[in-house]
């Protein structure tokens, strides 16, 4: 994926990072598919969460895919 969309995903993570950081969690990307299937690491209080998986869906992948053109879907990785 485009630097461009890079900067797109980043900027989008921004907007839902203090919701994180407020509960001691944060979210990492760690790389675009070609498929347009992000993979994020979510780190601290959210690497262990129950609700981390609410968290991804409702939270980081409806923001990622408002803000940015081509996202599909939002994985969790370790």
């Amino acid at each position: 994926m485009s630097d461009l969309m890079n900067e797109k995903i980043e900027k989008a993570l921004q907007t839902i990072r203090p919701y994180l950081k407020a509960d001691g969690g944060d979210v990492e990307l760690v790389r675009v598919t070609p498929e347009g299937i992000v993979e994020v690491k979510l780190t601290g209080a959210c690497s262990d969460c129950p609700m981390s998986q609410m968290t991804l869906r409702a939270g980081v992948e409806r923001a990622l895919i408002r803000e940015v053109p081509g996202i599909r879907r939002v994985e969790a990785v370790n």
